[in-house]
């Protein structure tokens, strides 16, 4: 029996649904979310209650808005879990950590590791220290840009270019934006760079050499790592088709459970030295090239695709609330996801059509095609303890919408765009 606590998580998207699932699978509770604004994959739900703030994604309505929260939780008696479900969110918890944590449980890390990980440039300065491998690099600059020095190109086209800070990147919008974009000529670079720090962006740009290989050849891994800075849980993904959107592009839409121990050692290493706490997820890529994974980023937060970790048996919320609340995480072992095959179950984001359609067709696939012909496979949005009719045509409309965007940006981003 686990003691009482109160989980509030801050966002309404996918990653919150996923989470609020989580909470309520594994401890049949409720989760109150707090938001910035209306999402769809948190609509019409019975497993959670939103409350919204307008601009609640920065300060001051960010630090206004959780004083208030705070003034109510002031006097109870059970922990009260802060859950970050975005960059922002993340970023904003961490640096209120002294405050928020008079009054909530706050599995972060502090600000400072979370400004230097957050940011891609001194992310990889950091992997080059812990030798976790990345891509070849070259770092752009504004200054850079109105000099019009250094803007040369050290790698063969194509290359990868992205900008270093993710959460200013949020802010920025020209025609053609894209989440990361592949470049394959000179006049491409210099059009979009300029489109980038014309349109108000200041921070640095990534680019890098483009590792080859379509959508499945990347991996993305999801960790927990306890208040006593111990890894806890390591879970690896497979993903096989990613989000063709320009604005979603690297965002996983169907995730085969995988174990790599070597990938495991590798990660668990690097978050320890570091004396990380909380959740995180990676994004990497393996080389054909030299048979290495490279990494791209962390994120300091659980995806919008981490449900997957729970789906095939391994619960995101419990270790929270048994690392904060019942105490007994901190004896438990290290659990590597994914050892045994005949657990797995496929996580899908998009129509089973659509995964047919457009995955490339190899060994993965094959295995993917296997779980769903055995109906081993599942979504974060549609669970069966939380579908109503509002919900359930949302949901279908939701999914729905996906066919039009792979018709239209598909061939262009991925057909052509093969990976990162």
């Amino acid at each position: 029996m686990t003691s009482e606590f109160t989980p509030i998580i801050l966002g309404s998207d996918m990653n919150a649904y996923g989470m609020a699932r989580a909470f309520h699978e594994e401890y049949g509770i409720k989760v109150h979310c707090i938001a910035s604004d209306p999402l769809a994959p948190t609509r019409y739900s019975n497993i959670l209650t939103l409350e919204f703030h307008h601009g609640f994604e920065e300060d001051p309505v960010f630090i206004d808005t959780m004083h208030e929260v705070a003034k109510r939780y002031a006097d109870h008696q059970e922990p009260v879990i802060l859950i970050a479900m975005g960059d922002a969110y993340a970023e904003l918890l961490a640096k209120h950590k002294e405050f928020l944590q008079k009054t909530f449980v706050v599995p972060v890390v502090d600000y400072a590791l979370l400004r230097k990980l957050n940011n891609k440039e001194s992310f990889y300065q950091i992997a080059e220290e812990h030798g976790l491998p990345y891509p070849k690099t070259k770092i752009i600059t504004k200054a850079m840009y109105e000099k019009k020095e250094n803007l040369d190109v050290p790698f063969t086209y194509p290359v990868a270019f992205k900008p270093a800070n993710s959460v200013e990147w949020l802010d920025i919008q020209f025609e053609g934006r894209k989440k990361a974009f592949v470049i394959h000529s000179e006049t491409e670079y210099l059009d979009i760079l300029g489109k980038i720090y014309d349109n108000g962006y200041t921070s640095d740009m990534i680019l890098q050499e483009f590792i080859p290989g379509d959508d499945s050849n990347m991996r993305t891994l999801n960790a927990y790592v306890s208040q006593d800075h111990q890894v806890k849980l390591l879970c690896l993904g497979h993903p096989l088709l990613e989000d063709p959107t320009p604005a979603a592009i690297g965002n996983y839409v169907t995730i085969l459970p995988e174990y790599n121990q070597d990938v495991y050692d590798v990660v668990q290493k690097f978050l320890e030295e570091l004396n990380f706490t909380g959740y995180c997820n990676f994004d990497m890529k393996f080389d054909p090239r030299d048979n290495t994974f490279k990494f791209f980023e962390i994120n300091l937060r659980q995806g919008r695709s981490s449900f997957f970790v729970t789906l095939t048996g391994y619960n995101l919320a419990r270790f929270v609330v048994d690392d904060y609340v019942t105490g007994t995480l901190a004896d438990a072992p290290t659990v590597y996801a994914n050892k045994i095959q005949s657990q797995h179950v496929l996580w899908m984001g998009v129509p089973v059509k659509l995964f047919k359609d457009y995955a490339v067709d190899n060994e993965f696939k094959q295995q993917a095609l296997q779980l769903i012909d055995s109906g081993r496979y599942g979504t974060t949005v549609f669970y069966k303890k939380d579908m109503n009719i509002r919900r359930w045509v949302l949901m279908k409309y939701m999914f729905h919408n996906y066919i039009p965007r792979y018709k239209k940006y598909f061939e262009e981003n991925k057909g052509r765009d093969i990976g990162r």
